[in-house]
């Protein structure tokens, strides 16, 4: 009888310890966060939220930014896959480098389905179907039978070859049987110029670039991409209430190398829920149109799989090619 009780009191005592351990797997070293763009674009705002609040919650915690940008986020994914798969390199990334590159580019430095640890999406963001207001378009409607009047001459702006914009411009020219000619551009504010100045006719971008320009009047906004409404703008229909079956948002992840041990990714989709749930963080975001987003490892991969195949489709369809 004491020898149980001796054993039952050790068990108790290590008992604390362990759930001490299991609290700090991680982050108990300086961790790397990857954003596979420049300083300033949506991803980096979005990594140095969450990076600013988990060191507010676990003072001696260093979460440092590594911005990696290049060849529409392959680069900065590629370093996230050949790093030690530790919990001491993590990285944003989104639907390209993800699921959308594979189809684009004959090769990839990494493999997304072998070389990447899913962690958790991070947030979503609507992208807007946007006419300079000077070529008298209202609506949707009004814009398919424009493109079906003038076949082929029409021309759209994107944010890069094989970004969303252009691939949802594509899909809605699939959908449409129509033709549009691509001009693509270096980022959203040339392309959100393009649109104003009528270099362009129209384009989809981010919600987030085209909203602050909508009080000149310059601007008209005719649907958003989402699958329902945006929150932000509850007056403007989806492409789907308009007639076209296409549906795309941009969205963000979190990921780590493969190989990183189950409980440090579990331990910081811990972390990152709480940032994200974070009401200083949810405000911040909100003010760039940006809607928080946590799932589950699996909840991202089958995310990233069901827009490979999405995709795959719309790149065939539309005889889209990078390399």
């Amino acid at each position: 009888m004491k020898i149980s009780l001796f054993f039952a009191a050790a068990l108790l005592a290590l008992a604390p310890a362990h759930a001490q351990d299991a609290e700090k797997i991680w982050p108990t070293k300086p961790v790397k966060l990857v954003v596979p763009f420049a300083a300033g674009s949506t991803p980096d705002i979005i990594g140095r939220l969450i990076a600013g609040d988990i060191q507010s919650r676990h003072p001696g915690a260093t979460v440092v930014v590594d911005n990696r940008p290049g060849a529409g986020g392959n680069t900065g994914t590629d370093a996230v896959a050949k790093s030690a798969p530790d919990g001491t390199t993590i990285g944003i990334s989104l639907g390209g480098p993800l699921a959308i590159n594979a189809n684009l580019f004959s090769k990839l430095p990494y493999d997304p389905e072998k070389d990447i640890a899913p962690i958790t999406m991070l947030t979503t963001l609507p992208s807007a179907l946007v006419v300079p207001a000077s070529l008298g378009i209202k609506t949707v409607a009004e814009f398919v039978a424009l493109l079906r009047k003038d076949p082929g001459k029409i021309t759209y702006g994107s944010i890069g070859a094989g970004s969303l914009s252009h691939l949802t411009m594509e899909a809605i020219g699939v959908q449409t049987g129509t033709k549009m000619v691509h001009v693509p551009y270096g980022g959203s504010p040339a392309a959100v110029t393009a649109v104003i100045r009528g270099d362009v006719q129209v384009a989809c971008l981010p919600a987030s670039a085209v909203t602050p320009q909508l009080d000149e009047g310059k601007l008209r906004i005719l649907a958003v991409s989402t699958a329902k409404r945006s929150p932000y703008l509850p007056d403007v229909p989806t492409l789907k209430e308009s007639g076209i079956d296409v549906e795309s948002d941009a969205w963000n992840a979190l990921i780590a190398p493969a190989g990183t041990p189950p409980d440090v990714i579990a331990q910081i989709n811990s972390e990152v829920r709480k940032a994200l749930e974070n009401p200083s963080v949810k405000e911040k975001l909100k003010v760039q149109l940006i809607d928080p987003a946590p799932s589950s490892p699996e909840e991202l991969r089958a995310r990233i799989t069901a827009e490979k195949k999405l995709w795959a489709d719309v790149i065939k369809a539309a005889d889209i090619r990078i390399n």
